[in-house]
């Protein structure tokens, strides 16, 4: 049914702007109840686009902060990009502080909002995919929970302009409207969301741990692959694996599997676990009450799942006849996610806490044999360089990589003595007390918006 909405032409947002999405009724509606509040342009130092450099990057030097670094209010390092020093010193202008409110610009995620804390005392340095909004009255920390809001991600993702590839323009940002609490509760938010920071930081050094206490058992932690430049596989070999591209011949992926073989017991993926396929993809229902997993819920490390982020307007949804018709595909305390198409090929996610949820089609679900190989331990391994290994053999296609359940089963596992895998196990409690406790404090900050 068709939507109209009337305002005045003193309500327009300039003569560049007239395009009917600016003017939906919830958005008319929503400035309307903010017209008393500040425009973001009276609150802030500054609002600027970086610079954008040729991107040359370094295996260490100074962190270029990049658009998939802009997560749910929190930034997320698990992916890191470096510049050297003559690179950095073209952009000494981009260099941001604590308390930046760094948005994406443009492309698919376009809108999602971070606040910076620095990870080390070295400058970092925002690359040109983000605005970054440098607050001077009000703490980056609420302004980026408001900008997070329901009300506030709809103003933000409403200024969009572009079909194919939409992007946001600083000039038009700063005219937002701000809701401006008393300053009781901002500290409150402010408070919440600087401890639910300090809380995923202590997640990810849990995972840290983790991920090297595993590599030193296997005498892997500083394992680099030998790729060869040429080589030769016999044909018999080419027929077994129904294989004939030459990357699946790679030797150094034989070198780590042999590797494993002779030093420890293994199994086939297959072997260790009770059911393994692709998310049965469901069918989306508007207001739904079970949340579907997607791609942005996937960390390269930890599984993104904030109760508030899950519940956010733009996470699909689908109803409960649809777990019911597929009860094998609601997600378990234990499940192993791992993503099986496109950039993120290969990254693998534990389930450490108990919701209702199903995973998109992309994602292969996989739930062992506990008595045989735990899910932390199997998550962790997959995700560890060895299993990245793994992933890299066994993709296919080129535009659009991929990885079927049929491939995954083949994948070689170290079962390592219960006494070693235990130690592992010792690590997941922490990191999902940490992860816990963290989303506790971030939707603390989201219900005192």
């Amino acid at each position: 049914m068709a939507v109209a909405s009337v305002i005045k032409l003193s309500e327009l947002e300039g003569a560049k702007r007239i395009d009917a999405e600016l003017y939906s009724p919830e958005i008319v509606t929503y400035k309307r109840r903010l017209q008393n509040h500040p425009k973001l342009k009276d609150l802030i130092e500054k609002i600027f686009h970086p610079k954008e450099i040729q991107r040359i990057y370094s295996e260490t030097g100074f962190q270029f902060v990049l658009a998939q670094n802009v997560k749910n209010i929190l930034m997320s390092f698990e992916e890191k990009a470096y510049i050297s020093s003559d690179r950095a010193v073209l952009i000494q202008d981009n260099i941001l502080r604590d308390g930046d409110c760094l948005i994406v610009r443009s492309g698919a995620n376009y809108g999602d909002s971070s606040v910076y804390t620095s990870l080390d005392p070295k400058p970092a340095y925002a690359s040109a995919d983000v605005i970054v909004i440098r607050p001077k009255d009000l703490p980056g920390e609420f302004l980026t929970v408001f900008l997070n809001t329901e009300v506030g991600r709809l103003l933000l993702k409403n200024l969009g302009y572009g079909a194919g590839q939409p992007h946001i323009r600083p000039q038009e940002i700063k005219h937002l409207p701000i809701f401006r609490p008393q300053a009781k509760v901002i500290k409150e938010i402010t408070n919440s969301v600087n401890e639910a920071n300090r809380l995923n930081k202590e997640a990810e050094k849990y995972y840290s741990q983790a991920e090297t206490l595993l590599l030193e058992e296997l005498g892997l932690k500083d394992f680099k692959p030998k790729y060869e430049k040429t080589y030769t596989a016999n044909l018999s070999y080419a027929f077994s694996a129904y294989r004939i591209d030459a990357e699946y011949f790679q030797p150094a992926y034989e070198e780590i599997i042999e590797y494993l073989k002779q030093r420890f017991k293994t199994e086939k993926l297959k072997n260790i676990v009770r059911f393994i396929n692709h998310g049965k993809q469901p069918y989306y229902v508007e207001d739904g009450e079970i949340p579907v997993l997607i791609q942005k819920h996937l960390a390269s490390q930890l599984l993104s799942l904030y109760s508030e982020i899950i519940n956010m307007p733009d996470t699909p949804r689908t109803d409960r006849s649809f777990i019911n018709q597929y009860p094998e595909y609601c997600l378990k305390f234990g499940d192993v996610l791992f993503y099986s198409v496109g950039a993120y090929l290969g990254r693998t996610n534990v389930v450490l806490e108990d919701f209702e949820a199903v995973p998109a089609s992309f994602i292969t679900l996989i739930r062992t044999k506990p008595e045989i190989c735990v899910p932390d331990y199997l998550a962790l391994f997959l995700n560890s360089r060895i299993g990245q290994l793994q992933s890299e053999r066994w993709k296919s296609a080129s535009a659009q990589q991929y990885i079927y359940p049929k491939e995954i089963k083949e994948f070689v596992i170290p079962i390592l003595p219960i006494e070693i895998s235990a130690k592992n196990r010792f690590i997941s409690p922490a990191i999902a007390r940490s992860k816990k406790e963290s989303d506790s404090a971030f939707g603390r900050s989201k219900k005192a918006g």
